[in-house]
């Protein structure tokens, strides 16, 4: 879905690698998975707009669970292997939003050290997550052609 910025989260995100790096936007991504800084560039490369609020201290704020949701989201598109660490903890995260992208992270780039949070999350209290999760098992058995 197209912001009004005229990207999807994805050509945003693919648009900031190219001009800072991946390995920049993964760290950014991972400091705030850390609770770490938050940078407010960042938040409206990730989430756009939609990060107005949240940086206006709506929505939970910059400390609440919607900047964790897009940093998440941003290592969909956006992958180094220096978050491995930071995306199975994100498994245990508070935020059912942030499991759920967590294991769609899991499933896009093949996190093989989270396959025990996965198997975790498929007994998570909400059936979106354990949706998700069930998808990275099978991606992380699957055997290539």
């Amino acid at each position: 879905m197209a912001s009004e910025w005229g990207m999807t989260p994805r050509q945003s995100i693919e648009v900031e690698c190219a001009r800072r790096g991946a390995r920049d936007v993964v760290a950014q991504c991972v400091a705030i998975l850390r609770s770490e800084e938050v940078h407010e560039a960042t938040l409206l490369v990730l989430a756009g707009p939609g990060a107005a609020q949240v940086l206006r201290g709506g929505a939970g704020g910059v400390s609440g669970y919607w900047p964790r949701v897009w940093a998440m989201r941003g290592l969909l598109y956006a992958w180094d292997e220096s978050a491995i660490t930071v995306v199975v903890d994100s498994a245990s995260d508070g935020s059912w939003r942030v499991r759920e992208m967590c294991a769609k992270v899991v499933a896009r780039h093949r996190v093989d050290d989270a396959l025990e949070a996965m198997a975790g999350l498929s007994n998570d209290p909400v059936l979106r997550v354990r949706q998700a999760a069930h998808r990275a098992l099978v991606r992380l058995v699957e055997v290539d052609p």
